[in-house]
This record gives structure tokens, sequence and C-alpha cells, in this order.
């Protein structure tokens, strides 16, 4: 997954947001940091809402809200330890990351807004999900529908070419019974 987000505007943000916030836990800053100081990571870098149903995340709060110091998930996997998270990111710098930061203000920050992208792992809503699902069943009920019409109307008027009236009377039956439903 690219990101729409350029690394440089990602690294400013991550340099505001460690000026301006003191995080939980001190191992959060350096992780930061880390990732500020190597670009191809950071093009791997999403900020995200909502991180914990990310395939590989990193959830970091700030001081100024109740949450969770820090929290690094990988396939359903959680640790809160910031040095495992570290080895992983290190060990595997191919992989993406989702960053999810809690602190004051953050949904009305225009600095965080500016960085923050769509979560694509977000669970979709169910009865938007079955509303969906109901949507294409139907659609391909119809089409199946007006092929069935499509295909006895030719059939009807290959009957009639061939003068086959017991079949034209069996076939025309068939349409209006599909016409009725």
């Amino acid at each position: 997954m690219g990101s729409t987000i350029p690394v440089v505007e990602k690294k400013d943000f991550l340099k505001w947001f460690l000026k301006e916030y003191q995080l939980k836990k001190r191992e959060c800053a350096w992780l930061l940091n880390y990732l500020i100081s190597d670009d191809n990571l950071m093009a791997k870098v999403h900020f995200v809402e909502k991180a914990d149903s990310c395939p590989k995340a990193l959830i970091i709060s700030a001081n100024d809200v109740e949450a969770i110091p820090f929290s690094f998930h990988k396939y359903h996997k959680v640790a809160m330890d910031a040095e495992k998270a570290f080895h992983d990111i290190r060990l595997n710098d191919d992989e993406e990351i989702y960053i999810q930061l809690n602190f004051s203000g953050a949904k009305s920050n225009p600095n965080y807004i500016a960085v923050l992208e769509d979560n694509p792992f977000l669970p979709e809503n169910k009865e938007v999900a079955d509303a969906n699902r109901e949507m294409a069943e139907q659609l391909v009920s119809n089409a199946l529908l007006q092929f069935r019409r499509k295909q006895l109307a030719e059939e009807i008027d290959e009957a009639l070419d061939q003068k086959d009236e017991q079949r034209f009377h069996m076939l025309v039956k068939e349409l209006n019974e599909l016409s009725r439903s």
C-alpha cells in the first residue's frame, strides 16, 4: 500500500509531536525517532484511527490522555514492550506500520489530521454489509431474469421460424410465468 502522505510531512509531524507532547513511555520517543531517521521506514508508516484492527500497529499515548501508554499489535498478538516493537520493525522493514497516536485534541488537531489516513482494515458495518449483499443478490437475480427472458424470446422466434406450434406455446407460457414473478 503506497502512502499518499509525503515522507517529509510525516517526519515533520512526528518531530512536532515529540516536541509538543510528553509520552507516557519514554521508549516510545526513541521508537518514533528511529522511524524519523529512516525515509524507507517512514514511507511504510501510516497514521490511522483504530490501529488495533491493522496487521502491524503501534498505539502510543501522550501523558495528557487516559489511554494505555503503548501497545504493539501484530497479527492479533499484542505486546506492551516498545523494545519488542523496535526489533520487529528493524527486522521487518518491508512491512507497513500503522500508528495511532492518543493525545488531547487529536481528532481536531490540524497537524495530525494532515497526516491521518483512512484505515483500510476497519471492519465493515454489519448493516451496510448486509444491505450491500442484499443489493448484490438482487442485481444478480435481475440479470439472470433478463438473460432468461432474452433467451426465451430468441427460442420463441426460433420456434416460429420452424413452425413448431407446441414448442412455441410452451415457451410463451414459460415467458409469461417469468413476467409475473
